[in-house]
């Protein structure tokens, strides 16, 4: 169980880094919601900033005052027991409040945790894990706001830049090797006092036939010749359902991914850049990892397989796909209240996740975290690595 200084620490910490992230947009930056699986960038300093006032400060500081009494309308996301809200695909559409509103809300959010902190001498085993959860809330939307101004900026016709020392495209400087494993019963879940989210436990054991998994991630060089060799135009390599939405979307290579006076290049968070052959490809859905590896005459792991093996190679940089539906462990148990909506209510139609992204917080870049996404969904920083 974190301590009382240690969470005032991770407090403070992961409100700051959240603007840091922020500081380097124009104003007009932080309203654009292009599609609806992005929010705009002031929503998300809203919405972290409305999860401590609804589930911390109106439960355990009793003379706390509302900033505004539609903040909990505004800033709600997807907790249906917590009351009305602005439908997701409005978020884009709402010029008021303000961009120096919200950061008034914000501070003004801040000020109270941090005297709740100072005039509370003994947190309850609640409030410590509610304020916990609260902080790495935040470090998953700091997440999100990195691939959604990416997004933001990636779909604006000047292709802007955003940071100019933010590096998404880490070589790997070694040859493919496959790591062999053994069949047998393994233990999957998370296992230790740190914190983790209720998709990670409860642990469990598995048995896993043996199979071989590489050391690195596709890269943009190998799913290049995929490209060259008809692989969006060959019926055979995909899912019934991708195959439906290459077609429907014209999709021919990776999002991000420009070819220009007969070059590749690919829109990073530093502008347009030529396409880095050794670095991982990125920013493609499942549909696409899947049909890969069948043009590969390989597959995509399981997430178990994945963690077994994880501690074989290096991972970090993209969020692999893997072939496990996301569902629940053995024994799992959602949180009660409205918290109990974080996780459990998306374990269905998506596929899992796992290793972490050049924009993952360190402290969820662990082997037993589970993400998971829509299967055409590629705004994430997402790759793949094959096992046979």
């Amino acid at each position: 169980m974190i301590s009382k200084n240690e969470l005032l620490n991770l407090f403070s910490n992961t409100r700051k880094d959240t603007e840091q992230i922020c500081s380097f947009l124009e104003t007009e930056d932080y309203v654009v919601q292009p599609v609806v699986d992005v929010s705009p960038p002031k929503w998300h300093l809203g919405h972290t900033t409305w999860f401590f006032e609804e589930f911390v400060l109106k439960e355990f500081y009793k003379d706390y005052v509302l900033f505004d009494d539609h903040t909990a309308f505004v800033f709600n996301s997807y907790y249906e027991s917590v009351g009305e809200k602005v439908v997701r695909t409005d978020r884009g559409n709402l010029s008021r409040p303000t961009v120096a509103w919200i950061y008034s809300y914000r501070k003004h959010v801040t000020d109270a945790m941090m005297k709740l902190f100072e005039y509370t001498s003994n947190f309850s085993k609640k409030m410590l894990e509610v304020i916990e959860i609260g902080c790495h809330h935040e470090k998953q939307h700091q997440e999100l706001l990195l691939t959604d101004i990416k997004y933001i900026l990636g779909n604006n016709p000047l292709l802007p830049h955003y940071n100019l020392t933010f590096k998404e495209n880490p070589i790997q400087k070694y040859d493919t090797e496959w790591i062999t494993v053994p069949a047998g019963i393994y233990e999957i879940g998370h296992d230790t006092d740190s914190f983790c989210y209720d998709n990670e436990l409860g642990r469990h054991k598995v048995y896993l036939q043996d199979y071989e998994i590489a050391n690195k991630l596709v890269t943009n060089k190998e799913y290049l010749e995929f490209i060259k060799a008809g692989g969006y135009k060959d019926v055979l390599l995909w899912h019934a359902e991708g195959w439906e939405w290459v077609n429907t979307n014209n999709i021919k290579a990776p999002a991000y991914w420009h070819h220009i006076d007969g070059k590749w290049q690919q829109y990073t968070l530093q502008g347009l850049e030529n396409l880095k052959l050794e670095a991982p490809v990125t920013h493609i859905s499942y549909f696409e990892a899947f049909a890969y590896s069948q043009w590969k005459g390989m597959r995509l792991p399981t997430e178990f397989e994945w963690e077994i093996a994880q501690k074989n190679f290096d991972w970090g940089s993209r969020w692999e796909w893997t072939e496990s539906a996301y569902s629940p462990y053995p024994n799992y148990t959602k949180a009660p209240g409205a918290l109990g909506e974080y996780n459990g209510k998306f374990m269905v139609n998506q596929k899992v996740l796992r290793g972490g992204s050049v924009a993952t917080s360190k402290d969820h870049t662990r082997a037993t975290y589970r993400n998971f996404f829509q299967t055409h969904l590629r705004w994430q920083f997402t790759g793949l690595r094959l096992a046979r």
